[in-house]
């Protein structure tokens, strides 16, 4: 308790004993001039607040390459996102049947939207069906991801993406 009351004492002497700086001059800002709309008497009792003109600056950073390439990278992942259930099917399709890149991207893109439009024609609203169709794709990936750690010798991802890219 007293070592308590002692450091207060000495804040308060180190507080006290501070030297007084002065303050400098404030310069008054030149008035803003207030600019009032017309009132018209046939608009009735609404009054508006008279709107004060200020200038505002805007300071905007400059932004990267690395911006660019990370929003390029992930309009690239929600386009393959959204295409996860079509993408699927075609690489299912493709163990059986040989399909260059082309054919996969078309075939899956056709399936993908086939699939959202049973979706929207099944489940009514728009935002509705576009959730269902979301959990569709998370429920795929998920399933992609379990094949992919459950089996070593197949690496789903890694023949998706040479499927895609015309390399199987």
């Amino acid at each position: 308790m007293s070592e308590e009351l002692n450091n207060e004492n000495v804040e308060n002497a180190n507080v006290e004993s501070a030297p007084v700086q002065e303050a400098a001059p404030v310069e008054q800002a030149a008035p803003v001039e207030e600019t009032a709309a017309p009132v018209d008497a046939s608009a009735g009792s609404a009054t508006e607040a008279p709107s004060v003109t200020q200038t505002q600056v805007i300071v905007q950073r400059e932004r990267g390459f690395a911006h660019y390439v990370g929003f390029a990278l992930l309009c690239v992942l929600c386009i393959v996102f959204f295409f996860i259930p079509g993408i699927a099917l075609t690489f299912a399709v493709s163990r059986a049947v040989a399909l260059p890149g082309a054919a996969a991207w078309i075939f899956s893109a056709i399936l993908s939207f086939v699939l959202w439009l049973i979706f929207k024609l099944k489940i009514k609203g728009f935002k509705k069906s576009f959730y269902f169709y979301i959990g569709l794709c998370v429920l795929v990936l998920a399933i992609l991801i379990a094949i992919e750690v459950l089996t070593e010798n197949l690496n789903v991802f890694a023949s998706i993406g040479a499927l895609l890219t015309g390399a199987a």
